[in-house]
């Protein structure tokens, strides 16, 4: 059943993945069961184990009955989740179908809706405007180490 796991180191058996995944994961307050994997970012699908999916090596070992053609989903809605009640396979179809576009950003600002689609925006205004200003203000600074190196005065 493990070798079907796209990526997953072939050290691994049901057992050790077990312990590996509970071994890098917190319980939250709403039932879900984080993992930390390789990325620094939280909120996002996480990779363990090699280079495979924790949600993925998550259901085979938890749950088993894993079938390569379908997905995994999460019930929950939390991208870095692996509890075994949270996850369940289904096709790409009925994937793509249950989606459904959050109010809030990441960052929990509110989205606005698009005049021309009547959906909400992909980028939130006020993180994009942050977003900007930060490389406005990362660029000056690059500018004036440039013109400090050189020995030209600064503006």
């Amino acid at each position: 059943m493990l070798s079907q796991v796209r990526g997953l180191s072939r050290h691994f058996t049901a057992e050790t993945l077990r312990a590996y995944l509970l071994d890098r994961s917190t319980r939250t307050e709403g039932g879900c069961l984080v993992v930390r994997g390789y990325g620094s970012r939280r909120g996002v699908p996480q990779k363990v184990a090699g280079r495979a999916w924790a949600h993925i090596a998550a259901y085979v070992v938890f749950v088993g009955d894993y079938d390569p053609g379908l997905e995994v989903d999460h019930v929950c809605g939390v991208p870095d989740c692996i509890e075994p009640t949270h996850l369940r396979q289904l096709s790409h179809a009925e994937n793509c179908r249950d989606r459904r576009q959050q109010p809030r950003c990441r960052n929990g600002h509110d989205r606005e809706i698009d005049t021309r689609t009547g959906r909400y925006r992909k980028v939130c205004r006020r993180c994009n405007s942050d977003a900007q200003r930060r490389w406005r203000a990362r660029q000056a600074r690059q500018v004036a180490e440039g013109r400090a190196w050189y020995g030209r005065a600064t503006d």
